[in-house]
């Protein structure tokens, strides 16, 4: 794996690298020593998969406060998704500017996002699916998110909004004060 940074610290685009032959190819999607060796420290506890039936849906931005906060190693394995970071740790160099990238099924890139960093998405395809794995399992109790919407945030999110459960419409504003990590 090729392990890429990005503009949040700690944030990783983590590149396969198949091996091809005349049955397709074959790659690792996640490996503790190598993970180690690029000074991530991923144990994954819960392993999660999101189908999303329609093209513009969004979902998010969420995230998981502590004691039970995740990092995620993220990846799409059918359709294509806008992959939305925020990051919400006080102190940080990147603290509340969004980054995205654009996530394809069939490309060799994921996102590992550290824990304290808000998570969202938006469809490109029909039936887009993301696979996810997991440091913590899920506490309802701790979970948490801001509204995808947000203006302070400004994601320029690329396709008409076209669903949005009620459960994130609910989220609330982002509240710089408010401690994710």
């Amino acid at each position: 794996m090729i392990f890429r940074p990005t503009p949040i610290p700690g944030a990783w685009l983590v590149d396969l690298e198949p091996h091809h032959d005349e049955r397709g190819f074959f790659a690792r999607v996640y490996c503790r020593e190598e993970f180690a060796r690029a000074g991530v420290a991923l144990e994954p506890t819960q392993s999660n998969v999101a189908w999303n039936r329609a093209r513009g849906t969004v979902r998010g931005l969420h995230y998981q406060r502590p004691p039970h906060a995740e990092a995620k190693l993220v990846r799409c394995v059918h359709g294509a998704t806008f992959l939305a970071l925020v990051d919400l740790r006080a102190g940080s160099a990147a603290f509340a500017r969004p980054w995205s990238v654009v996530l394809r099924a069939g490309d060799p890139t994921q996102v590992y996002v550290p824990e304290g960093v808000a998570t969202g998405y938006q469809t490109l395809e029909d039936a887009t699916e993301l696979a996810y794995l997991m440091s913590a399992s899920y506490r309802p109790e701790a979970a948490a998110g801001i509204r995808y919407d947000d203006p302070r945030l400004a994601i320029a999110w690329p396709l008409e909004v076209t669903v949005v459960s009620e459960r994130d419409r609910a989220l609330p504003a982002f509240d710089p004060t408010s401690d994710a990590t």
